[in-house]
């Protein structure tokens, strides 16, 4: 650690004193170890980075769809638990919202995410596709290029496809026409939203040919807006009241709510992203443990050095702590700039909104110090423990 030219106690007392920060030049003094820790670390730190934004991509892409809800108000069947678990009702309970005080416009949402069969018309293989249908002249979804092109759906038997939806689904290729469930479609236009991870692609159709497309099939959503100036929990209130009981009203933000609450607790992937999120953690403080035991090995005569001209504990653990959390920065910086390139090539390849958000970054950077401070307090108990006379 230090020179064989100034003795340990001069340079013990030059740090010490201030003039460098002994736990910086701790952690620089040797380049090779100081690269050696920032790959454990780092390494540690880009699982954490990757799983937190694996999760906040699902959730996202997940809900994509409420977020695009024209809506003040969503009336759904309370038996639905989630945005895509299908509870339709007749479209004529809907119609019958919109007669409510204080409602602007009622319309009803058809949906289907699992009997729509889109036929790739450039290979003739059948994939499972969402679909979504509405009035053409109220069109209920605000993604990006669907309000102008919805008066194309009047047309019979005529659908916008999802232009970002996976390639093997042949519609980022402009078809002008194709199938679903063995009826012949005709390709008006496309907009974009993406698959998310249950859905590999989406269709917009008019109410009309939804009906064509599954016969039989009510409505998923009723979509309501409120007239300006309208007290919105009175009219949830008439809502409720000229509704059946089996209807639920909610809000958008309840209806986000709950849909986040049942990706992250119920569903699979959100628990899958979690558990992966603290794997990362708890490998990092196995790594960043071993990291911080190894330097302080390497580093004892110092510290004991400084115990012996009496410095406190006090003093000696801070500089522990200082030196780990520089080594907590050392591999939370690079982790994170790799990061960033690896969502950018993954969102591109996997096509999820796979981006770096100032929560990512917070909650990686937390959790990154929170190990190696964790860590160091289990590891400097050698330091307490070192006595002077038997280390040197």
């Amino acid at each position: 650690m230090f020179s064989d030219r100034a003795p340990v106690f001069r340079r013990a007392r030059l740090l010490a004193g201030g003039a460098v920060p002994l736990a910086w030049y701790n952690l620089t003094a040797k380049k090779p170890r100081l690269l050696r820790s920032s790959a454990g670390i780092g390494f540690a730190v880009l699982l954490m980075l990757m799983q937190l934004g694996f999760e906040a991509a699902f959730f996202n892409s997940s809900l994509a769809v409420i977020h695009a809800l024209d809506a003040d108000l969503v009336i759904e069947s309370v038996h639905k638990y989630s945005f895509a678990a299908q509870q339709p009702f007749a479209p004529d309970l809907v119609a019958k919202a919109g007669a409510v005080p204080g409602v602007a416009s009622a319309s009803p949402l058809y949906a289907d995410w699992y009997d729509s069969f889109w036929k790739n018309p450039f290979d003739g293989k059948a994939f499972l596709v969402r679909t979504f249908a509405f009035d053409p002249d109220r069109p209920v979804l605000r993604f990006p290029g669907v309000a102008a092109q919805a008066h194309k759906l009047t047309a019979a038997d005529s659908v916008l496809i999802d232009r970002r939806a996976r390639p093997f689904l042949g519609m980022d290729r402009e078809p002008a026409a194709s199938e679903i469930n063995g009826r012949q479609v005709r390709v008006v236009g496309n907009f974009a939203l993406g698959p998310d991870f249950q859905s590999d692609g989406t269709v917009i159709t008019s109410a009309q040919t939804f009906r064509k497309l599954l016969p039989g099939t009510g409505a998923e959503a009723g979509i309501v807006t409120l007239a300006p100036g309208a007290d919105r929990n009175a009219v949830i209130t008439r809502l409720k009241t000229a509704l059946p009981p089996d209807l639920a009203v909610l809000t958008k933000g309840q209806l986000l709510d709950r849909e986040e609450k049942f990706q992250a607790k119920v569903s699979s992937a959100g628990p899958i992203f979690a558990m992966g999120t603290i794997v990362g953690f708890v490998v990092g403080m196995l790594i960043s443990y071993q990291v911080i035991y190894a330097d302080l090995s390497e580093q004892l005569p110092q510290y004991a050095t400084l115990k012996a001209m009496g410095y406190r504990r006090f003093y000696l653990v801070g500089t522990v702590l200082e030196q780990a959390g520089l080594s907590a920065l050392a591999g939370w910086v690079p982790a994170f700039v790799l990061s960033l390139g690896l969502y950018r090539l993954i969102a591109a390849v996997a096509l999820i909104p796979l981006a770096m958000s100032a929560r990512i970054a917070v909650v990686s950077l937390a959790l990154t110090l929170g190990m190696c401070l964790v860590s160091a307090g289990l590891a400097v108990r050698r330091v307490l423990a070192a006595d002077p006379a038997e280390v040197f």
